[in-house]
């Protein structure tokens, strides 16, 4: 495809949300999602597998076409001026998807077309883009020979070409070793001080607390909560929680409602929330139960996730 040739636009851009709608026949599957996302910033969006993540990501950028609702990109519509509004997006998607033909640096000239980026220009950008994400020795590589960590940056040095002014990253760093997910995280953060919008969905908990402004929570279509990662834990699981072993459910369960507290199964074991009213009468009542495991620790966004919805999102 070949993008409607526009100068680039100077200006931020908000990426908006109006109440999209999903439907594949009879099945629901995204229910009146509305968000905004600024300039500058990271916003992530978690769901378990089938809560309508990536339909919803595929609305905003335009390869699915809603039901209901529309999004807009400052002022163009997606979904009635696809070409217009694709030109300020970068997309970067589970697959790696480069063309195993070109080595590195042809990869990203080939891509530079799409954009009538041609010639010089094309040549320049690409190696622009390979210096920002680190592949500037690597330019004459073929595909084959990179690692999986550095076929992720030559991705999203790919989807950077335009000067995007929002950038989709759709479980980026799935399959990486730690050493890569970091150097892909520093990038998505220098993107973010760049004034650029990112969209992140994530299956690491970690990622999604280390990188994003704030969250959207998905469940069955629907935002069940949203904020930020701090706001989320606090006020979804408290400040502390006991991971229980080797004690029946009717008493943690009966602890639990003295306290008006929480808890929730966790494999073998419980979750109990420490309530914010005195804590420490609840941890000592568990410290006299004979118990094959008793851990306190600070609550995460893994255990807001599976207060919301049920699930471990792992």
């Amino acid at each position: 495809m070949i993008f409607a040739a526009s100068k680039p636009n100077p200006e931020p851009m908000n990426l908006v949300a109006y109440d999209l709608w999903k439907f594949y026949g009879d099945r629901q599957v995204v229910c009146g999602v509305n968000f905004n996302l600024n300039p500058g910033e990271i916003l992530g969006l978690l769901g378990p597998n089938g809560a309508g993540k990536t339909t919803t990501v595929g609305m905003l950028y335009g390869s699915v076409i809603p039901s209901r609702g529309f999004v807009q990109l400052g002022l163009h519509q997606v979904q009635t001026q696809a070409s217009q509004a694709r030109y300020y997006m970068g997309i970067v998607t589970q697959e790696d998807n480069l063309d195993p033909d070109f080595n590195v640096l042809e990869n990203l000239i080939y891509f530079a077309h799409h954009y009538r980026i041609t010639g010089s220009s094309a040549r320049q950008r690409a190696g622009e883009l390979l210096a920002q994400v680190g592949l500037q020795d690597y330019a004459q590589r073929r595909i084959d020979e990179l690692s999986g960590g550095l076929k992720r940056r030559l991705v999203l040095a790919r989807a950077l070409i335009n000067h995007p002014h929002v950038v989709f990253l759709d479980e980026p760093t799935t399959g990486l070793d730690p050493d890569a997910r970091q150097y892909f995280w520093r990038l998505v953060s220098e993107l973010k001080q760049q004034g650029c919008g990112v969209l992140l969905t994530t299956h690491y908990m970690d990622e999604a607390q280390r990188l994003c402004d704030r969250l959207l929570v998905l469940s069955q279509g629907k935002v069940i909560d949203q904020g930020t990662p701090t706001e989320l834990i606090e006020r979804t699981a408290g400040l502390e929680v006991v991971e229980v072993e080797g004690v029946s459910e009717a008493i943690i369960q009966q602890l639990a409602t003295q306290a008006k507290t929480w808890y929730r199964p966790f494999g073998s074991s419980y979750l109990i929330g420490l309530p914010p009213v005195n804590p420490q009468l609840l941890w000592e009542q568990l410290a006299t139960l004979e118990l094959g495991r008793l851990n306190r620790r600070r609550t995460n966004l893994e255990d807001v996730f599976l207060l919301l919805t049920g699930t471990s999102l792992d």
